[in-house]
């Protein structure tokens, strides 16, 4: 199975070595890297270029993360895409347990799996403040692309991501993918660690944007149903 690995980047210096170092210590590592960076004004591309011909660097003016997703997605030569954020870290057998179960189920489409969250000291009175499912030894199911191997062909039967969102634009694909059917499978496994830190997108001031945009995600999802079973 070849897959390629899309990394949307943006001001990540201080953890894209470690994100990449994850997926090229994968037992089964992908054909191909694609680093997006998405107008970094830091320090990252000098982090980038350390790993030389490994990946695949491309610079593009800021758009927001579904906007370099779907950059990486159109570059990607692989049959199958795996995405991972460049401040979060694979299992070292990550792509390997998920593909797997692509051998086990010729009919898949698209695999994800379990996370456990990390908190950067920065941010700890936040994890505190939000109790026990927050810990760091806490897991949850991992409806986030970061966890996601698939077929690239999903992206073409099932749309891209919606470049006009900044936040959600995950939760938004999963939703429209799954109202149309896609074969997913969750693994029980937890095979990403997803980090919390001072310039997450999804834990800034922008929260109650983000809350109201995924309301609006389950209203669209609703109204898809409601379409489909009018119609069957």
């Amino acid at each position: 199975m070849n897959i390629s690995c899309v990394m949307p980047c943006y001001n990540a210096e201080r953890f894209l070595r470690e994100a990449l170092e994850s997926v090229f210590g994968q037992t089964m590592p992908p054909a191909e890297v694609i680093v997006i960076d998405d107008g970094s004004t830091d320090r990252s591309a000098e982090v980038a270029a350390s790993f030389g011909g490994r990946i695949r660097y491309v610079c593009q003016p800021n758009a927001g993360p579904a906007a370099a997703r779907n950059r990486g997605i159109e570059l990607a030569r692989e049959e199958f895409i795996a995405f991972l954020d460049a401040d979060d870290v694979w299992h070292r057998e990550k792509l390997a347990r998920q593909a797997a179960r692509f051998a086990a189920r010729p009919g898949l489409e698209a695999c994800i799996t379990y996370l456990s969250p990390f908190w950067e000291a920065e941010v700890r009175h936040e994890q505190e403040a939000r109790g026990e499912r927050f810990r760091d030894d806490s897991v949850a199911p991992g409806y986030v692309l970061q966890t996601m191997l698939a077929r690239r062909s999903v992206f073409e039967k099932y749309g891209m991501l919606d470049s006009a969102l900044r936040f959600g634009e995950d939760t938004e694909w999963f939703m429209r993918a799954r109202d149309a059917g896609i074969a997913l499978e969750l693994m029980p496994e937890v095979l990403l660690t997803r980090r919390f830190h001072s310039n997450n997108l999804t834990r800034s001031r922008a929260n109650a944007v983000l809350k109201s945009g995924i309301l609006d995600m389950i209203q669209s999802s609703l109204n898809r149903r409601r379409r489909a079973a009018s119609d069957a």
